[in-house]
């Protein structure tokens, strides 16, 4: 079934939201490089049946069902979703409340929005699920086998069954990262903007990234961090789905957002 649509800088993208108690504040969830709202896998359901809250997920301009993106993205392309992508959806969505949920580049994305005052109002919370904060060369070695699993194995295949444009989506996203001019991304100095509590979770076993991100917000953010290492790879809350959804339950039922 296709999902509803809502305008942002740039086109329209697709989301589902799932009610909740309205005295909570709401989820939204921010999903990974090659993500969508469906790749989730249910969890944002799982999540706002555990803890009561309503539940947003959208797909991020080229993924999923949404439109495609006007043109390529630049090294700051998690820059500027946070700074205008997340808003608009907030702004149209009536999300003045939230907690962000974030996995991989969603969860930098989730940390820029959290951590620059001009959008971080109203941010109550932060969970971030194998973040990157700065170029990792053990994650561009990850980048480049998901280079060889598009062209040469059955990644595309799989891909098309859940984005309008599986090429787009990918070299959106492999190019982007594989890009000289990225090699310089680094987050980490803007980490100290972040205020509000954190959960982060890592896998060890992660192909494109070491816990050392997850450290690093720890030690960087102003606001409490939580931090849980798991035995996984890179999607901890569907390699670990109970250890997960039960830590983000806990951190959530602690008066955070």
């Amino acid at each position: 079934m296709d999902l509803p649509l809502v305008d942002v800088p740039g086109g329209r993208v697709e989301y589902d939201d799932v009610p909740g108690d309205p005295a909570l504040t709401p989820l939204l969830f921010l999903h990974e490089g090659l993500g969508s709202v469906r790749l989730w896998r249910g969890f944002h359901h799982r999540l706002a049946a555990a803890t009561g809250r309503r539940a947003v997920a959208f797909s991020r301009l080229g993924h999923g069902g949404s439109d495609l993106p006007p043109g390529k993205r630049t090294p700051r392309y998690m820059h500027d979703e946070a700074a205008e992508v997340v808003p608009a959806v907030r702004a149209a969505l009536g999300l003045e409340r939230v907690v962000l949920v974030g996995h991989s580049d969603g969860g930098s994305i989730a940390l820029l929005h959290a951590a620059d005052p001009r959008t971080a109002e109203g941010v109550e919370a932060v969970v971030v699920l194998a973040p990157h904060v700065f170029v990792e060369e053990v994650g561009l070695r990850g980048i480049e086998q998901a280079r060889r699993d598009f062209v040469d194995g059955d990644l595309r295949a799989r891909m098309a069954r859940h984005h309008r444009d599986p090429d787009v989506t990918f070299w959106n996203w492999n190019d982007g990262w594989l890009d000289d001019a990225f090699r310089d991304w680094d987050i980490r100095d803007e980490l100290a903007g972040i205020t509000c509590p954190v959960l982060g979770v890592q896998g060890t076993a992660d192909p494109y990234g070491t816990v050392v991100h997850v450290e690093e917000v720890r030690d960087r953010a102003a606001g409490p961090v939580t931090l849980q290492v798991l035995d996984c790879g890179h999607a901890p809350h569907l390699e670990r789905r109970e250890e997960v959804e039960a830590a983000i339950t806990r951190f959530l039922g602690a008066g955070r957002g």
